[in-house]
């Protein structure tokens, strides 16, 4: 008998093993990373989602919290085909359903085919069909991602300082020692590699909320406005789009995934919603000036439909052709759809931290030493 059960909003109702017990709901989506099981739990991208991982097995090598991109689990439910015992302990630990016993090529072939749904979740002794379709009809309800950048932005200004060694662990906490240059990091969501990509190549990284002002980035008087990565809808990152606006031209502006959008957004280009999106860590994107292919790790449901007069599209996915890089040489902004700090998954475009800090004047950096588990 199952203790699971998974609602659609297609109407299907998908029964399953129940292996960490609740009820929740949110957006159901899959990525097709085989690894990073740790990063992609703790990603703040995956906020109000119920995250499907189509690899079979998942906690295989273990739950290690140096891997963790924030401080904790961001998912609404996670499932598998398979979950160890302990990811499942972690996930308890959490208070974050999760399901297993699942066909999850089905599941992820229902998605591809009619895209990113709104799902119910009830898993327990006393979960049925009808209390997953509960949660489904109170999904419905919800306005899409309202506001969601207070459930994943800092509250308060936070420093990072920039490594004095290179090829050292990287510096999380605030010292005395000035970087190199400093960057003014708009907290959407954004993944601790991030910052580590940054203080590792010496800048001192000072993240602010997602709803920071203008004041509140003149008081950094950045070498660099940074928009990072985050979940949902760039539309709903009001705040950030107007700290675009106004610094365009005046401070060099990078952006990660969906920093990318709203930086799009705000020099008047459109973004629109995919159908599944792309989340997993083998996305192939083409430099369009080099013809060069490399690997990536993407995590968004978002993308950027027209990039406007403003921006130049100079990296696209070679499965769609979507946006993957902007550039306006002249106004000195750079951005990223993809991840480059990975995380997991390839580090074929780490570079991209040494070009965003070549903005800030082409300061004689030394290149970081990445070092192996």
């Amino acid at each position: 008998m199952s203790d699971a059960y998974i609602a659609l909003a297609d109407g299907r109702v998908v029964e399953a093993r129940g292996r960490v017990p609740g009820r929740t709901r949110g957006e159901l989506v899959f990525t097709t990373a085989y690894t990073g099981y740790e990063e992609s739990l703790t990603d703040p991208s995956y906020e109000e989602q119920v995250l499907t991982f189509s690899y079979p097995l998942i906690g295989n090598y273990g739950v290690r919290d140096e891997r963790f991109e924030s401080d904790r689990i961001h998912p609404r439910a996670a499932v598998a085909r398979e979950f160890t015992d302990e990811i499942v302990e972690w996930l308890a630990e959490e208070g974050v359903p999760a399901i297993d016993h699942v066909d999850t090529r089905d599941l992820v072939t229902t998605i591809r085919e009619e895209g990113a749904m709104r799902c119910g979740i009830a898993v327990g002794p006393d979960a049925t069909p009808e209390t997953a379709r509960e949660e489904l009809e109170a999904c419905k309800g919800m306005s899409e991602h309202a506001d969601i950048g207070a459930q994943v932005s800092v509250t308060e200004p936070t420093i990072h300082r920039g490594l004095a060694e290179r090829g050292s662990a990287a510096s999380r906490t605030e010292s005395d020692d000035g970087g190199e240059c400093d960057v003014a990091l708009v907290d959407c969501g954004a993944k601790g590699s991030i910052v580590s990509s940054l203080t590792d190549r010496g800048a001192d990284v000072h993240v602010l909320p997602y709803d920071a002002s203008v004041a509140d980035v003149e008081a950094v008087d950045p070498d660099v406005l940074f928009i990072s990565n985050g979940p949902g809808d760039p539309a709903n990152f009001e705040a950030a789009t107007a700290l675009v606006e106004h610094f365009v031209g005046d401070v060099p502006l990078a952006g990660i995934c969906l920093g990318q959008q709203v930086i799009a957004r705000a020099l008047g280009g459109t973004t629109e919603k995919m159908a599944f999106g792309h989340r997993g860590v083998n996305q192939p994107v083409r430099d369009l000036d080099t013809g060069r292919v490399v690997m990536t790790t993407q995590n968004h449901g978002y993308t950027v439909a027209d990039p406007g007069p403003r921006l130049d599209v100079t990296q696209v996915n070679v499965n769609d052709d979507t946006a993957e890089g902007l550039t306006n040489e002249e106004l000195r902004v750079i951005t990223r759809q993809y991840h480059p700090e990975a995380n997991p998954g390839p580090h074929d475009t780490l570079d991209f931290f040494d070009d965003v800090l070549d903005l800030a004047g082409g300061r004689d950096r030394k290149r970081p030493v990445v070092a192996s588990d």
